[in-house]
């Protein structure tokens, strides 16, 4: 019995299988699309934001006409259309091979912004972990990533008209980076990990320079080392921290009566 039912349905599948075989194949409408057309219409749907399906007729120009002004410039909208997706790993990757295709392409400064912008738009939100995360388990990876790929795109194109751009999200960058490293060290000092907060201080003064956020990592730096009773090193940086900061705010009456809360988030 068990063996007759297993024929049954070995033959239904057959069956099945059979039918679907003999179904029309849904025809590929581009297929004799000329390059032009296929251009033509990626473009518009990537100006109408359906990014998913320009990326595809963008692949389509690229298999079907691989050589050539068009397949270029398919493989930078692709990219663009990966990014505005938040695809960043499809979109670094297509970028990557573009720039290592063309290295000399008239328009590959705009791939190095491109790979800038991808990293960027990943750290969107970056600084959401001071109301969302504990500071210490955030990684500011893809600031890092995108100040690299900017920086390179400002040293290899000077004169870019992106590199205006690139520059001032480099200066936004360095702020943010350098205001995690204070986060983290404020982090340290509340906890009363005072010499991992001095470091992290003084890590921030050594890496941004010239950050706002380097007044607070020195007045960190004189309290953690009070804290620990390192006078000697807790005067030099009061020193360092008067002749650049004579008029901080952290030395005000009402800094100094609320001392107990700076370190709170903003």
């Amino acid at each position: 019995m068990q063996k007759k039912l297993s024929l049954v349905v070995a033959s239904f599948v057959l069956l099945g299988l059979s039918a679907c075989s003999l179904l029309p194949e849904k025809e590929d409408e581009t297929k004799n699309w000329s390059v032009t057309k296929l251009y033509s219409e990626a473009s518009n749907e990537m100006a109408d934001a359906h990014y998913e399906h320009a990326i595809q007729l963008f692949e389509k120009l690229e298999t079907n006409y691989p050589f050539g002004t068009y397949a270029q410039q398919a493989q930078m909208e692709i990219a663009y259309g990966y990014y505005k997706t938040n695809d960043q790993t499809q979109a670094q990757a297509a970028v990557e091979r573009f720039i290592k295709a063309h290295p000399n392409h008239a328009n590959v400064d705009y791939m190095y912004y491109m790979r800038g912008m991808i990293s960027f738009n990943d750290q969107i939100g970056f600084l959401n972990f001071i109301y969302k995360q504990d500071p210490t388990e955030r990684d500011p990876k893809a600031a890092r990533e995108a100040f690299t790929s900017f920086k390179l795109l400002v040293e290899k194109f000077p004169n870019s008209r992106y590199t205006p751009d690139a520059l001032l999200r480099m200066k936004y960058l360095v702020n943010t980076m350098a205001n995690y490293e204070v986060h983290v060290a404020r982090y340290y000092y509340r906890r009363g990990a005072y010499l991992a907060a001095i470091n992290r201080a003084q890590g921030a003064i050594n890496d941004y320079r010239d950050a706002p956020a380097t007044e607070e990592a020195l007045y960190i730096m004189t309290r953690g080392y009070d804290k620990l009773g390192m006078l000697d090193l807790r005067d030099d940086a009061m020193r360092v921290f008067m002749k650049n900061y004579p008029n901080s705010t952290f030395l005000t009456p009402a800094g100094a009566k609320t001392e107990r809360h700076w370190w709170k988030f903003w």
